[in-house]
């Protein structure tokens, strides 16, 4: 099973969050919003629900890649689903096992300070892509 969406980048992001990562909906970002990595979402609720509905397991990876024809660059999260995630807007991911309707997963292996460092700089130009690619571990 896969789910896949896509998100923007922004001047104001950071990515140093020790413990969290999330990707919104909202079109803009203060510095104060560290966890950050993606804006203008396009995760749809209803959709997400059905692929965790359908997982066989709660085991995930989660790719990040760029959408771009000169920078090729992706990293990986591995994770664990939140079965009760529920929120149209804010999508996160943590490497605890706290989990409100906010969080997609818990228990992940990086936080938004351990992505990839060339990935945050891509990231904070503002015409900036990239592609959220959510796929069960067999």
């Amino acid at each position: 099973m896969k789910y896949q969406f896509h998100a923007c980048g922004h001047p104001n992001i950071l990515g140093t969050h020790k413990t969290t990562l999330e990707f919104t909906k909202d079109n803009e970002l203060s510095l104060k919003g560290d966890c950050i990595v993606g804006v203008k979402a396009d995760f749809e609720l209803k959709k997400i629900k059905q692929f965790i509905k359908n997982s066989r397991n709660k085991k995930i990876s989660i790719t990040i890649k760029t959408i771009s024809t000169t920078k090729k660059i992706k990293d990986m999260i591995s994770a664990e689903l939140n079965l009760n995630f529920d929120d149209d807007k804010e999508f996160i991911i943590r490497k605890t096992d706290f989990a409100s309707e906010r969080t997609f997963a818990k228990k992940a292996n990086k936080a938004a300070f351990e992505l990839n460092r060339n990935l945050i700089d891509y990231l904070k130009e503002k015409k900036s892509k990239i592609s959220v690619i959510i796929q069960n571990k067999e």
